[in-house]
């Protein structure tokens, strides 16, 4: 998995999003969690692609769904990245249905 870099909106704003995506690993992404921290999900492709994070907690004993976002063909997600996508090392682990032209960021919003 690669590591995505954290990206800090300034406060005036400004920033473009889109000058901040890469490419999405075929083996998957990790982006760090927390308040005010999201992934961008930019699907070029020509079909729909799902985006699914980790939920390495449990609830009772019972293990939390993965989150599964499903993102159409051209379009963009945003998803928060919560604390509970949070794995050991403090990041979220993140996996796609594919990769072609799909291109993705983590952004944390400037305060």
């Amino acid at each position: 998995m690669a590591a995505l870099s954290l990206h800090v909106l300034p406060v005036d704003g400004g920033a473009s999003l889109t000058d901040n995506l890469t490419a999405a690993a075929g083996g998957g992404d990790t982006a760090p969690t927390g308040s005010g921290r999201f992934l961008v999900v930019a699907n070029g492709s020509g079909g729909s692609i799902t985006a699914t994070l980790a939920t390495p907690g449990t609830v009772s004993g019972l293990d939390v769904e993965n989150a599964a976002v499903v993102v159409p063909a051209g379009k963009t997600s945003i998803i928060p990245l919560a604390k509970a996508f949070a794995g050991a090392n403090g990041r979220a682990a993140i996996t796609y249905s594919g990769v072609t032209s799909l291109t993705v960021g983590c952004f944390e919003l400037g305060t």
